[in-house]
């Protein structure tokens, strides 16, 4: 059965209350799990609220009992993978097991710029994305002392103590839809791949692609799950709906023709339906109201 849970952009006005009510919320209305962006900015020239992620992921590990979260995803041009994995592994362990370690490369330019982040061309961030997810599982899943000397990243026998509760550290997230970098990453580092608002036969394609390549690597294909960050326009009744829609800006077929779950709770279940049936197991449903908790409820009590 297809997991549902909701993800939020933690640039787009997130501070401690509105953190805390959708916390509380997606825990008690039943969804899998709770995820959020890693970004200090928006990409346009209004900055608002914007909570530190790992901070926010802390209060949540020591306040929530059943959902799963994390980062989709946090960036090495934030933080050195070192940091990365030993707050992973510390959130992790709090949580008793729930946190998904989602891990990206870095993209958006202004809040680079505005913060002195060297982002680098793609070929080097995507270089540097490498030798990161190479530091971060190694010290999450081996037990000896981890020596690595790369372009950007050097260790000599480093240790994580204490060693993460969870035999070999949080679940492992990569997320991106291309195949010559993003898949062939899933296929060395990852136990969850996770692609961005894709329609059911580009899915489809996508994931039997992804099949073949974690079989020509010896690697099971149940021992990569597939999850999907897809944007939501949904109300709590057909005005609210329809307001959603007219701030979008596109209609409702636009919207769905994008790849966003949209529209009445019936056809939200198709859309999702479909999906499945492209064999996805998680959806993460991008929930950019912050303050439309109503709508939430009415969402998990005629979806879920």
């Amino acid at each position: 059965m297809l997991e549902i849970a909701i993800m939020i952009e933690g640039q787009n006005g997130l501070n401690w209350p509105r953190w805390q009510r959708m916390v509380r919320h997606v825990e008690d209305l039943g969804f899998v799990g709770l995820f959020r962006s890693d970004h200090f900015t928006n990409s346009n020239a209004t900055d608002i609220d914007s909570l530190e992620l790992w901070t926010s992921l802390t209060w949540l590990a020591g306040n929530t009992r059943r959902i799963e979260f994390g980062p989709l995803v946090t960036p090495f041009s934030f933080r050195h993978p070192v940091h990365t994995a030993r707050m992973a592994a510390a959130v992790d362990d709090l949580s008793n097991g729930r946190l998904v370690l989602g891990l990206g490369a870095g993209w958006q330019e202004r809040e680079h710029q505005l913060f002195g982040f060297d982002l680098l061309e793609p070929a080097a961030r995507f270089n540097r994305f490498k030798e990161g997810m190479e530091v971060v599982t190694r010290l999450l899943q081996k037990e000896e002392p981890v020596t690595f000397e790369g372009q950007y990243y050097q260790l000599r026998g480093a240790t994580i103590l204490p060693r993460p509760q969870r035999p070999g550290g949080p679940r492992v997230l990569v997320g991106g839809s291309g195949v010559k970098r993003t898949l062939s990453y899933v296929v060395q580092y990852a136990n969850e791949w996770n692609c961005v608002m894709q329609l059911p036969q580009d899915l489809l394609r996508l994931n039997r692609r992804l099949n073949e390549m974690l079989a020509e690597a010896g690697r099971k294909p149940e021992s990569v799950r597939r999850s999907m960050m897809t944007g939501c326009v949904f109300g709590k009744d057909e005005a609210t709906l329809r307001q959603k829609i007219a701030d979008r800006g596109s209609t409702l077929e636009q919207l769905r023709g994008r790849g966003i779950v949209a529209g009445s709770p019936s056809a939200v279940k198709e859309q999702l339906a479909a999906l499945e049936e492209a064999g996805l197991q998680r959806v993460m449903l991008q929930w950019l109201d912050l303050d439309d908790l109503e709508s939430l409820e009415t969402l998990a009590k005629d979806v879920l």
